[in-house]
């Protein structure tokens, strides 16, 4: 088993990650080795809520070019965690 926190890497706070947090969703960075069951152990472990669903996105990385040269940004991992209704993490209260 892996150690939660190196489970879950940060929380996304974008546009999109607020107006999911009204439907008590919550969206993560997250290994990208990582399954459904260890985000779920990790995110009711870390934050001690109580988690319905998790659903699992692959990021690619974008091509970037600095002058001639090619390159890509790294292939991410992102979980977008459902808990039950009535509950909330203190860390997104005042985004």
């Amino acid at each position: 088993m892996k150690d939660m926190y190196s489970v879950i890497k940060i929380p996304l706070i974008t546009e999109k990650a607020t107006l999911q947090k009204k439907a008590d969703q919550l969206v993560f960075e997250v290994d990208p080795k990582a399954n459904k069951i260890e985000i779920k152990n990790a995110a009711e472990k870390i934050f001690k809520v109580k988690v319905q669903s998790v659903q699992t996105i692959r990021v690619k990385g974008k091509p970037k070019r600095v002058g001639r040269f090619l390159g890509r940004r790294p292939d991410s991992k992102k979980a977008i965690v459902r808990i039950y209704p009535g509950q909330n993490i203190e860390f997104f209260e005042g985004v």
